[in-house]
């Protein structure tokens, strides 16, 4: 044994003395290529340990959900998140603009003054709205314009990405990058965009104890159509909670329910402007729906893209 503890011994007192042991034992794997610190040399984070430089790999991977559950719940309010971050740049967006079209006074500008407006029923902070305010006057700025790219995803699923952008060649470039990586391919224009209807929403969060009367709300304000959200059976109210009604009503009946829910302090999302809404929702395999899932998530990581639209239930 003693004789054992020499040899290991006169071992390490050969190697390098940059390289001490927790070193040798990273060094036999590569860094992971999805590691933030990629490209950065470890040793300018590796701490020293009795004079031998220690080096350390970096993990990055998923949030860890204890269970399906959790994992769900996250998501969903991760997808709230972003969709909250979306909409707030559009709002600016729609500032920059209206700006440039007429001028940064509201009162003459009535396209600007019903976008502030919109900004204020939908809590915009109000540093991104100063902020768009000063990025209309500087010099370069274009304004932004609508486009909707169309795209064949995965098990006959089509979407539509709603974008607005001051350098159309800039968006279309970064799209077509995105989903031609996934494997998936752009639709020509109109190949998909008819299987939506174009319609006003309100969100409301789901409670039981208010279902009722936001049903009699929606009837009374002459909504169009309530669309239940889907309950998974096999999940609890935690999760379920986290979930909305959908409103859909006509831009004449828009400030009638929004005034009647506010009349009746119950709480809601206002649309930002309109959504587009599957007129057919298609099922699709869990592959499919995955392959989908992982689509729009990389399409909504772009700045250009404000939404993303899918006939998949």
């Amino acid at each position: 044994m003693a004789s054992t503890a020499r040899i290991l011994g006169s071992v390490f007192q050969k190697a390098s003395p940059s390289l001490g042991i927790f070193s040798l034992i990273s060094l036999q794997k590569p860094y992971t290529k999805h590691s933030f610190l990629r490209g950065i040399s470890p040793s300018r984070f590796s701490p020293t340990v009795g004079g031998a430089q220690r080096k350390r790999r970096i993990w990055t991977t998923s949030p860890l959900c204890m269970g399906r559950r959790s994992c769900k719940i996250a998501g969903r309010k991760d997808a709230q998140n972003l969709k909250k971050m979306k909409r707030n740049s559009r709002i600016g967006k729609e500032i920059v603009s209206a700006i440039k079209k007429g001028g940064p006074n509201p009162s003459s500008n009535t396209v600007l003054a019903a976008v502030l407006e919109k900004a204020r029923e939908l809590e915009v902070p109000k540093e991104i709205v100063e902020r768009n305010i000063k990025r209309a006057s500087e010099k370069g700025q274009e304004a932004f314009i609508e486009k909707f790219y169309e795209v064949y995803g995965f098990g006959g699923v089509g979407m539509v990405v709603e974008v607005l952008t001051d350098k159309i060649t800039r968006s279309v470039a970064d799209v077509r990058g995105v989903v031609k990586d996934s494997g998936a391919k752009l639709a020509d224009p109109g190949s998909i965009l008819f299987k939506f209807r174009r319609v006003r929403v309100v969100n409301v969060k789901v409670n039981d104890n208010e279902k009722d009367q936001v049903l009699a709300i929606a009837l009374d304000a002459g909504a169009e159509d309530v669309i239940e959200p889907n309950f998974d059976e096999e999940d609890d109210s935690e999760y379920n909670s986290d979930s909305y009604y959908k409103i859909v009503v006509s831009a004449e009946n828009y400030s009638d329910i929004l005034s009647k829910l506010r009349d009746a302090a119950i709480a809601y999302e206002p649309d930002n402007g309109y959504e587009l809404l599957p007129l057919n929702p298609i099922e699709v395999d869990d592959e499919a729906m995955d392959l989908n899932k992982e689509l729009m998530s990389k399409l909504l990581e772009l700045d250009d893209v404000d939404a993303v639209y899918t006939d998949q239930k």
